[in-house]
């Protein structure tokens, strides 16, 4: 297997924009990334081919059905799940969370347990939280050490008990880039009945999803992150969304997984993320080992990546620690790098994030500061106060000579 970085960057068409003769630098992958061709080519060809309602026994209707059809079951393949009935679509993971947490409140009485963690994006907090207000019920809180950038397993141990009901977990931190081991997580929520909501925002990008070797029972994700268009979708076993009554109008379909999806839902959407999945599937295909089914593609497509993504996170760690006044706030040591996301945190010495981020952007080199709505963590950290972190997210585009223009501007 062989990545082909430079075939990679010609599958992304923003990559060839310029201001005043200066190439951007994306490095705001964490918050979305660049949308691939097969995801901008499909979202065209709908418009233009088959844009249009669903259930009409006209030709573009049945076109659009049989499009939501296949994109559902492309994400069930890039999530390692079978049945297509159990994917979900949505606005964003903000809004799909937010959207199932409100079902399952009613499986839950007063004085039942959720938990969630100190590591996670709001969107894998709050929605818990405030069902945890209208229901009456305790919130358990498991912590992450500041030192070793990973959950206190003591804390798991104790945040999990026989009240426990709902454990919410992310599967990698958007702030410092740890990947938790989330299959620990959910056996243990199981062994006391809990079940198990997992937050592969920041995973999915990065690592082949499976979500039956994580073992849970929802897992939220987000195609504008891994190179397709502005939606959000979620895995859950077909018998936990059978079982939920959902929030709905009256006249929509009761099966899944239309009873989830409410509304007119963004079709267009739906393509351009059936051709984000394409994508992966051409890496794979095309410079990995390739495959018979699309599941096998997908995962190849992965596999040529993965060591690309960490040899580049690697040069970026190291060329940050060796720049005086900067912290990272994350593992580093090469044996850890298995156990991260290539987004990293950082802090210099004297300097507030915004004004990090902002010499940067006068490079055009696109970095975020603050929070990024990952609050605990920047508590945790104690790094309220002063303004959070500069956020550096790679991807699959992205380039050592990117990272070393990063790190001049940051030395300097």
């Amino acid at each position: 297997m062989a990545y082909d970085i430079q075939r990679v960057r010609s599958a992304f068409p923003s990559l060839a924009e310029t201001d005043s003769g200066q190439a951007r630098i994306y490095f705001d992958n964490p918050g979305g990334t660049q949308i691939c061709q097969r995801s901008i080519d499909r979202m065209n060809e709908y418009l233009i081919r088959a844009n249009t309602n669903t259930h009409g026994p006209f030709r573009t209707s049945m076109m659009t059905d049989a499009l939501i059809h296949e994109t559902h079951a492309a994400l069930a393949d890039f999530v390692g799940a079978e049945d297509p009935g159990e994917i979900v679509f949505g606005q964003n993971m903000t809004t799909i969370t937010l959207h199932l947490s409100r079902s399952l409140a009613h499986t839950l009485k007063e004085g039942d347990e959720i938990v969630v963690t100190r590591m996670d994006h709001d969107a894998n907090i709050s929605p818990w939280l405030l069902v945890a207000r209208d229901r009456g019920c305790t919130v358990r809180w498991i912590d992450f050490d500041p030192q070793t950038y990973r959950h206190d397993e003591a804390s798991v141990d104790a945040a999990i008990t026989d009240k426990t009901r709902i454990v919410a977990v992310g599967y990698a931190s958007n702030a410092i880039g740890t990947v938790n081991d989330v299959a620990s997580i959910a056996k243990k929520a199981h062994a006391v009945g809990a079940l198990v909501f997992v937050d592969a925002v920041q995973f999915a990008p990065h690592f082949v999803t499976d979500v039956k070797a994580v073992g849970c029972d929802m897992l939220a994700c987000s195609p504008y992150k891994f190179y397709g268009p502005h939606q959000g979708m979620a895995w859950a076993r077909r018998d936990l969304l059978e079982s939920l009554s959902p929030y709905k109008v009256r006249p929509a379909d009761d099966t899944l997984p239309s009873r989830f999806e409410t509304g007119t839902q963004s079709h267009e959407g739906m393509a351009a993320t059936l051709g984000a999945i394409e994508h992966f599937e051409w890496m794979g295909q095309e410079m990995g080992a390739g495959g018979i089914t699309r599941r096998e593609r997908i995962v190849s497509g992965f596999d040529v990546m993965v060591d690309y993504e960490r040899d580049l996170c690697k040069h970026l760690l190291d060329g940050l620690l060796a720049i005086p006044g900067i912290t990272v706030h994350g593992l580093t040591r090469d044996e850890d790098l298995a156990d991260r996301v290539p987004t990293v945190g950082v802090v210099k010495k004297g300097v507030h994030p915004d004004t990090l981020a902002q010499r940067l952007a006068d490079a055009n080199i696109f970095t975020w500061p603050g929070h990024y709505y990952a609050i605990e963590v920047i508590e945790r950290l104690g790094l309220t106060e002063s303004g959070g972190m500069l956020r550096i997210g790679l991807g699959q585009y992205n380039t050592r000579e990117e990272v070393d223009a990063l790190l001049n501007v940051l030395d300097a």
